[in-house]
């Protein structure tokens, strides 16, 4: 159900409490992550080494599938990053929520706007600056007028729709099913035993739906990231 941010001001600027304890959160996770996987390495890899060259490959895999290695391999630690980042804060509000005085205090950090509009800007942001660094500002400007001039009103117009959909979709992908989540715990707590019976099943089912669906963002919003970088920076498109 609807509840309130957590918001307080500091120096004249507004905070959601919330989102800070949540990206923070979610950043630790990850950071754990990396360090416990990488703190004693091994030619044969196991346990949590094993899976972070899994990831390493897969991450690996997506790059090789939108432009060269040659050019996108310095992409790679960037898709690491993302992809981990992304799945940890999809997966954060699945379990639970946490609200206190009808704030609301844990959830996942992707299921605000503002968050995951943040990671699409920081995302646009770092291709263009790729292009201009790979391609030189004369060079790279000159794209957004090729094959034809009077295209570059609709390529302006591209880069804010990538940037909104971008953003939009893993919102809204993991808004709604926390939604639905809230809506099935509040069957729970007010239908009685009928409610209990038909709602536990339910919530299970779209718990394990709602972690299929938190991966898949996770993966799109990676591979997205490096078809942008690949546009900017491969000189096949």
């Amino acid at each position: 159900m609807h509840h309130e941010n957590p918001e307080f001001q500091f120096l004249g600027l507004w905070f959601n409490g919330a989102n800070m304890l949540m990206i923070t959160v979610a950043s630790i996770i990850v950071f754990l992550i990396a360090v416990l996987s990488t703190r004693t390495l091994a030619m044969k890899p196991t346990g949590m080494q094993n899976f972070f060259e899994w990831v390493m490959d897969f991450v690996k895999g997506i790059i090789n599938s939108t432009m060269d290695w040659k050019e996108g391999g310095r992409f790679q630690i960037l898709g690491i990053t993302l992809i981990m980042y992304v799945f940890v804060s999809n997966m954060l509000g699945l379990p639970f929520a946490v609200v206190v005085n009808d704030q609301l205090w844990w959830k996942s950090p992707t299921a605000d706007p503002m968050i995951t509009l943040t990671l699409a800007v920081m995302v646009v942001g770092l291709s263009h600056y790729y292009g201009v660094k790979l391609g030189g500002a004369k060079g790279y400007g000159a794209t957004f007028f090729s094959p034809m001039k009077f295209l570059f009103p609709l390529k302006i117009i591209e880069e804010f729709a990538n940037t909104l959909t971008l953003g939009l979709r893993l919102y809204g992908n993991i808004y709604a099913g926390e939604l639905l989540l809230s809506l099935l715990a509040a069957g729970l707590a007010h239908q009685g035993i009928a409610g209990l019976i038909a709602a536990v099943p339910l919530t299970f089912l779209w718990q394990a739906f709602s972690v299929f669906v938190g991966t898949i963002q996770a993966y799109i919003f990676t591979m997205l990231t490096m078809v942008y970088m690949s546009h900017k920076v491969s000189h096949d498109h």
